[in-house]
């Protein structure tokens, strides 16, 4: 199926691993010009290579300003910007009561704020662009609140709210806006050392190996997802394929949150 990602530029957020690494190659992949960042220049260096991507910025976005300078360099390198995807953040397992302010502060500026930031730099070229589109990456935790990490899931709500305001306030500038709210991902996040399966291992004396076991059983579809199978879904309501999509929540969980909406 065509696309019609042609030359577009759509920057991804949090994109040298995981599911950004993985949205930037498939959009690559349909003809868009792919902008990658990440904290790490050499892991930006490797994600560009990757990816297909045409351009690497090293940005840290739970800094304020970082947004603004981000959205900057990829007009001032490829001319404008088609579409943003906004990926990037962290996810821990904690007990409610132990978090402390910074902690939710710390996971407020990163999962919600750059967001935020990025939109709000973006939103001058997605207006002249006339068909501009965001992508937030949310969670199944936004949908149904995960009590293993509470912070993280209050950001990822948070993100679905952002994405129906966004969509809500732009569309007479032809900007669509949606969220995907991916479940649990065979990525580093979860299946890499010191990740969130070793993380709740450690919390519940399971093996790693219990713990991503159960993860998978407790989808309808048995299993993680595949970080592809996340990209391929942000890929479509980039493209013109979902020129009619705005506003929406997409699951993509494997039937994890049983609700119909």
């Amino acid at each position: 199926m065509e696309l019609g990602l042609g030359e577009r530029v759509c920057l991804v957020t949090g994109s040298t691993s995981g599911i950004g690494l993985a949205t930037a190659r498939v959009l690559a992949a349909e003809g868009a010009r792919v902008v990658v960042c990440g904290r790490d220049s050499a892991r930006v260096d490797e994600a560009r290579a990757a990816s297909g991507a045409v351009f690497g910025v090293v940005a840290d976005l739970s800094e304020p300003g970082a947004p603004d300078e981000l959205v900057a360099e990829t007009e001032d390198a490829l001319g404008g910007l088609d579409c943003l995807v906004n990926n990037v953040g962290e996810a821990y397992q904690a007990a409610f009561e132990e978090l402390s302010d910074r902690q939710w502060d710390d996971m407020w500026q990163l999962n919600v704020m750059s967001y935020v930031r990025s939109i709000r730099a973006a939103l001058p070229s997605l207006r002249r662009a006339g068909s501009g589109v965001v992508v937030n990456v949310s969670s199944t935790a936004g949908k149904r609140p995960s009590t293993g990490m509470p912070n993280y899931t209050v950001t990822k709500a948070a993100v679905l709210s952002l994405s129906r305001l966004v969509a809500d306030l732009y569309a007479k500038d032809g900007i669509r806006c949606n969220a995907v709210a991916p479940g649990p991902t065979a990525t580093d996040a979860w299946v890499g050392a010191g990740g969130l399966a070793d993380q709740q291992a450690g919390r519940t004396g399971k093996t790693r190996e219990e713990v991503l076991q159960s993860v998978g059983a407790g989808r309808p579809l048995g299993r993680l997802a595949e970080a592809d199978e996340i990209a391929n879904v942000i890929a479509f309501l980039c493209s013109d394929r979902a020129s009619y999509v705005t506003g929406a929540a997409w699951s993509a969980d494997g039937g994890t949150v049983p609700i119909i909406i």
